[in-house]
């Protein structure tokens, strides 16, 4: 008995234990999140209706968040890294409750597209809280397997909330008799309270002294993704017979040329490039960018799939519950890949299971080329796609973190958010030219070919296939407990006299 008493205090006043009440908190933050991303999801004809748009104008919404994501995220994580995580999250959280009670009031297409835009700001929620609990489990020795576990659980309420906001949008809209400004108001409360809730319960990181913000560096980043993503999004619009789309691509693409440059210059730079190249950094990027064609840009294309009429030769004929239900198990798989990636990588290596985790993605959607034609066949592949899909959405910014050396770890994050949107929107430009190419072949005049899902479905599995082999260049012991204590050995040895 005194002996298990004398072991309590310390165990109170251990890093374990703050861990895992600021995972407490921070997964009241990821709930919030998945609320975002799932509430307004069944109300979108509704919300056409309240602006008087088109179907098509709502394409703008998605658009402007995903490019202010792209351009923010980077920034505020290395802000992160310079003044502290927490206050990071923070500001974020304000920005993002303030775009949400801008939407209430928001009447019209223009404010309520700058409203939609500016609430894109929670993107960068995940990456700083995988700042902050590496940071808690860096004095312990244990900080990468401490931060996968985390993430999984963040990941299982992210997807929770999303859940819990697909469910409740339609269902609050009908109890606030179709009034849209009061059914706005309940993602906008939930944020605001989720800020009290990061500033009394979640503890501040502690940031390296002395640096700098690269605002050249910043600048010049920017603007190369402000190109690349809109040139995306113009692609998306206009067709890929608009020359000047791809020259803006093109200019960004280039943009990189003299922002690698000038970052190799820098003492405190931007992105710290020679970490980036190092092979346990890199292929964790590229991978991101990759399983981003299927996590952001696949599921347009299976929902307008299932609920296609089989007159044409293909598709589910579901209608809209039908359509949410087979997202719901999409979802489900993605939470259970979440819980089950940190235990796989304690039994074989968090690298075995990155890459077990892509495979799985290729294998569900190759799935899709021989077996589409039954619901039940297209439940499991999407099952099979969610769970590695799941153990992707939350290990890949805890490997970064863990790749990453001290004062670096949010901005390693972030980029993995970073590279994911920039895959997910050429994916989505890619998949909406594919897609209305074929659609003069079909019976249904709003129908795609069956061709254009083929080809949509072999992308991401390719993809998926790419990430996999990428990640075999990856250290065998990469991502481990080991590797973060002697992580700031090379620091310590330079300043020795």
């Amino acid at each position: 008995m005194s002996s298990t008493a004398s072991r309590l205090p310390s165990l109170r006043g251990s890093a374990v234990g703050v861990t895992a009440s600021l995972i407490g908190f921070l997964f009241l933050v990821e709930i919030t999140s998945g609320i975002l991303q799932g509430f307004y999801v069944p109300l979108i004809p509704d919300l056409v209706q309240h602006l008087g748009i088109r179907d098509a104008d709502f394409n703008w919404f998605e658009a402007a968040q995903l490019l202010l994501s792209a351009i923010v995220v980077p920034v505020l994580a290395k802000l992160g890294d310079m003044v502290g995580h927490k206050r990071m999250l923070l500001l974020a959280t304000v920005l993002t409750a303030a775009a949400s009670w801008w939407l209430v009031a928001a009447g019209d297409f223009t404010s309520f597209l700058i409203a939609w835009a500016l609430q894109g700001f929670y993107v960068v929620w995940l990456p700083l809280e995988v700042a902050l609990i590496f940071d808690r489990g860096r004095r312990t020795g244990r900080a990468a397997s401490q931060t996968r576990r985390a993430a999984g659980l963040l990941v299982v309420a992210l997807e929770a909330g999303a859940i819990i906001g697909a469910l409740a949008g339609g269902r609050v809209f009908t109890a606030f008799g179709e009034n849209v400004p009061l059914t706005l108001m309940v993602p906008a409360i939930a944020v605001t309270l989720v800020f009290f809730v990061i500033l009394f319960g979640v503890p501040e990181s502690k940031p390296l002294p002395g640096r700098k913000l690269d605002l050249v560096g910043f600048t010049m980043l920017t603007l190369a993704l402000l190109l690349i993503t809109s040139g995306l999004t113009f692609l998306r619009t206009n067709g890929p017979e608009t020359w000047w789309v791809w020259a803006l691509v093109a200019l960004g693409a280039l943009m990189f040329l003299p922002f690698g440059l000038f970052e190799l210059r820098q003492p405190d730079p931007a992105i710290d490039l020679r970490v980036l190249r190092q092979p346990s950094m890199w292929p964790v990027q590229l991978t991101a960018g990759l399983v981003g064609i299927s996590l952001l840009g696949a599921q347009v294309p299976l929902s307008t799939f299932a609920g296609t009429d089989p007159v044409n030769g293909y598709g589910l004929g579901l209608d809209a519950p039908g359509i949410s239900n087979l997202i719901g198990v999409y979802l489900v798989s993605m939470i259970v890949g979440a819980i089950l990636f940190p235990f796989v990588s304690r039994w074989a290596t968090p690298r075995v299971a990155l890459i077990g985790a892509t495979f799985l993605v290729a294998l569900g959607y190759a799935l899709f080329l021989p077996f589409h034609h039954e619901s039940w066949q297209v439940v499991l592949n999407m099952a099979i796609a969610g769970l590695g899909s799941g153990a992707l959405v939350g290990a890949m910014p805890a490997a970064a973190a863990a790749a990453a050396p001290p004062g670096q770890t949010g901005i390693a994050a972030a980029l993995t958010n970073t590279t994911k949107t920039i895959g997910g929107s050429f994916a989505s430009a890619v998949f909406a030219v594919v897609l209305f190419q074929g659609a003069a072949t079909v019976v249904t005049a709003t129908a795609s070919s069956l061709s254009g899902y083929l080809i949509v479905w072999s992308i991401c599995a390719g993809g998926a296939v790419v990430a996999g082999v990428l990640l075999f260049f990856v250290p065998k012991l990469a991502f481990a407990d080991a590797d973060v204590v002697v992580a700031p050995a090379p620091a310590a040895a330079t300043t020795a006299p």
